[in-house]
């Protein structure tokens, strides 16, 4: 199939596969590693396709693998992937001057969550802009940190890596104790802003620019920022106040852990030593991810929140609302049909880590499953342990998980026009 004949779905899912090639390659090669290092040709695929899902699990210690070309491609490999998907997409459009016609300007406009086919190179800029901005604002403000325990060029390399790491929520830290954050855990600045730069780009770019361009004024935001910024704000504090009460950390310790989960993957305490109450709360929280048009994964913030508003009207027999504006049903169905099968993918992937590694529980297994598809990035200290096949498995449910579990199912459908209209049968529901 030629080029000119795919859709635009599947132009988007054959450039980020190309990506996570291209690399793995480059991770690979002997020049990417430091001396003595060694990285098997599936690790450095695992590497590359958690630093273009922007997830962060790795089964190999970053800081200690890879020297500072390395680094530099898997920084370059995690941009790509937080803002690469709306962007490339575009460009490769232009690129091989496809026309864009109504059908693709619809598959387009669902992967970018944008409203209008109108604009779209303007966004695009947009996008690029705000990433650069809020990742320099983030690197000058983690240098004043590095700077204190590197020499200079490495604390600048640290803080930009860092910044680029966070603002994509990716969870991916150079370090050479692999110990992600956890020997800043009581440096503040460092914190908020690695919280700010997650939780940034956890909003999504559409979000970003409407807080911008209509000055912070809520009475002027869209429902779709209303629900983002309402939704992401209940789940941290829930979140935080769940997990303060399991755990003996501090509150900004707590907090902090709270905003990992929206698909960030640091951590400044090691969550193994967290009961089992607060590690199955993480999943349902990991599960939700982030929002759309963001740099993180999961089933989205609006899709919850479609959910749970859908379930609380449709038992009151009304129609669906928020914030003075109507839901409609099919915004439900889209939101549960989205819900079934991204459970249904972490029931399956648990169950399959489960027998390609017996030795793991099954908390174990169904956390690094939900944190492979939310693209979270945090670990019960599993991803090191599993087999070539658990590998295999981690690295489909990070890509679906990424894409959207939509987004790969509709590959595999072709629409009909079919224009024959059925009868509507009863079947008795609960």
């Amino acid at each position: 199939m030629s080029f000119k004949k795919m859709s635009a779905g599947t132009i988007i899912v054959l450039s980020f596969l190309t990506v996570i090639l291209v690399g793995t390659v480059l991770l690979y090669l002997p020049f990417s590693c430091t001396n003595g290092a060694e990285l098997s040709l599936l690790d450095a695929f695992y590497i590359s396709a958690s630093a273009v899902c922007v997830t962060g699990l790795s089964p190999v210690a970053i800081g200690a693998t890879f020297n500072a070309f390395g680094e530099t491609i898997l920084a370059l490999l995690i941009q790509i992937g937080g803002m690469g998907i709306t962007v490339i997409s575009v460009l490769l459009f232009m690129a091989l001057g496809k026309k864009i016609d109504l059908k693709n300007y619809n598959v387009i406009k669902a992967t970018l969550n944008f409203n209008s086919g109108k604009g779209v190179l303007s966004f695009v800029k947009a996008v690029f802009i705000t990433t650069i901005c809020f990742e320099l604002i983030g690197t000058a403000v983690n240098f004043v940190v590095f700077i204190k325990d590197y020499p200079f060029l490495r604390a600048l390399g640290i803080s930009a890596f860092h910044a680029i790491s966070s603002f994509n929520n990716a969870g991916f830290d150079i370090f050479l104790y692999n110990d992600s954050l956890a020997f800043y855990k009581d440096n503040i600045l460092l914190n908020v802003n690695t919280c700010f730069l997650i939780i940034s780009g956890g909003l999504g770019f559409l979000v970003i620019h409407e807080m911008i361009s209509k000055k912070l004024k809520w009475k002027r935001y869209s429902l779709h920022a209303k629900v983002v910024i309402s939704t992401t704000l209940f789940l941290l504090i829930i979140a935080t106040v769940i997990i303060k009460l399991n755990e003996n950390i501090s509150w900004h310790g707590a907090f902090f852990t709270s905003v990992t989960l929206r698909t960030a993957g640091f951590y400044t305490y090691s969550i193994q030593n967290f009961s089992l109450t607060t590690k199955l709360a993480m999943c349902a929280f990991m599960l939700i991810g982030a929002s759309p048009g963001s740099t993180g994964g999961g089933i989205k913030t609006t899709t919850f929140f479609v959910m749970l508003t859908g379930i609380r009207d449709i038992g009151r027999n009304k129609q669906g609302q928020a914030f003075h504006y109507g839901i409609s049903r099919d915004a439900f169905q889209k939101a549960s049909v989205i819900n079934i099968l991204s459970m249904t993918l972490i029931i399956a992937a648990t169950y399959l880590l489960i027998c390609f590694n017996p030795a793991l529980s099954l908390m174990e297994a169904l956390f690094e499953a939900t944190s492979s598809f939310g693209t979270v990035g945090l670990s019960l200290n599993v991803t090191p342990i599993l087999s070539p096949m658990s590998k295999i498995v981690s690295i489909v449910t990070m890509f679906i998980g990424r894409l959207g579990p939509l987004t790969i199912a509709s590959l595999g459908f072709k629409k009909k026009n079919d224009n024959v209209m059925f009868p509507e049968g009863n079947i008795p529901i609960g």
